[in-house]
């Protein structure tokens, strides 16, 4: 399902078929590609307010809706993380992109840009991860609710059972979700939250939203085979925390895994920072993303 969310000055909306899945995105601008990953429960309007600043800075923004969610279909597989990266991969592909890209990803998204840069290092320029923990690099920590971890991720993960909860509550249970995982008052009021509960609403768009928890342990198992067979990521890494959710954890946690990695928290934010704190996430990324992707002397 697609919202009545006006789009920025200068984007359109687009639908391609990507690795056999039909994928919306919105995209503008021109310039080196900077592709925006949204997280759970969200789509590409997660994204609106950073859009325009992107491009005015020079840069062609593509944001899409994941597999499962807003305008894109809702297959009934495919949500482990490689596939959705080789989604993003072919997607790109379709706008003429096959490389030089800057990957940002928030929540889930992020799971995907990491699992396109480790897949595909020499196409990704910047990787930008934003507010997650990372399968096989945190996430089972974080989950873990013995060692007071979050209880979400079991509940997410079980088959069947949040889809019976939640349908029929779909806007109740996301006023109760922003409230709890955001620090800045204001940021998502009844109509946000009404939009937002559109694109999830009905047990079939709770399913596929679901779906990409229920595949969270064996991302995190193919992430480590990974880094125990000595993968790196290669290009600069910018890791960014709110100050009230993931804080450094997230930076920690690379600390093996890239060797050009920056970390940043923002002040005062919670878990959503693209849109809680956009000024100062957008004074982080906008240097990050113009920095030169190889150090100096080096092609």
């Amino acid at each position: 399902m697609s919202d009545d969310t006006p789009l920025p000055d200068g984007f359109e909306s687009i639908t391609v078929t990507a690795n056999g899945t039909r994928l919306h995105a919105v995209v503008g601008g021109s310039g080196a590609p900077v592709l925006l990953l949204h997280g759970w429960p969200q789509t590409w309007r997660a994204w609106r307010h950073l859009m325009p600043a992107l491009a005015a800075h020079g840069y062609r923004v593509i944001a899409p809706d994941l597999r499962g969610t807003g305008a894109s279909d809702r297959p009934p597989s495919g949500y482990d993380k490689d596939t959705q990266a080789e989604d993003m991969r072919e997607l790109l592909a379709q706008l003429g992109i096959h490389g030089g890209v800057r990957v940002v990803g928030h929540d889930i998204g992020g799971m995907v840009a990491f699992a396109y840069a480790r897949r595909r290092p020499a196409e990704v320029d910047h990787l930008v991860l934003v507010e997650l923990a990372l399968p096989g690099f945190g996430l089972e920590q974080a989950m873990d609710v013995a060692s007071g971890g979050l209880f979400h991720f079991g509940l997410f993960m079980t088959e069947e059972l949040p889809e019976l909860l939640l349908e029929g509550r779909e806007s109740d249970f996301l006023a109760w979700w922003f409230d709890w995982l955001s620090a800045v008052p204001g940021t998502f009021p009844q109509e946000e939250v009404s939009t937002v509960a559109s694109s999830y609403r009905g047990y079939e768009a709770l399913r596929a939203g679901f779906a990409h928890y229920r595949t969270l342990l064996e991302d995190g198992r193919v992430n480590r085979a990974w880094h125990e067979a000595g993968g790196i990521l290669p290009m600069p890494v910018l890791a960014v925390g709110g100050e009230y959710s993931t804080g450094a954890r997230l930076a920690d946690s690379l600390d093996t895994v890239a060797t050009r990695l920056t970390g940043a928290v923002i002040a005062g934010s919670g878990h959503f920072v693209p849109e809680e704190r956009l000024d100062a996430f957008a004074h982080e990324l906008l240097p990050f993303l113009s920095a030169p992707p190889r150090p100096a002397g080096r092609v």
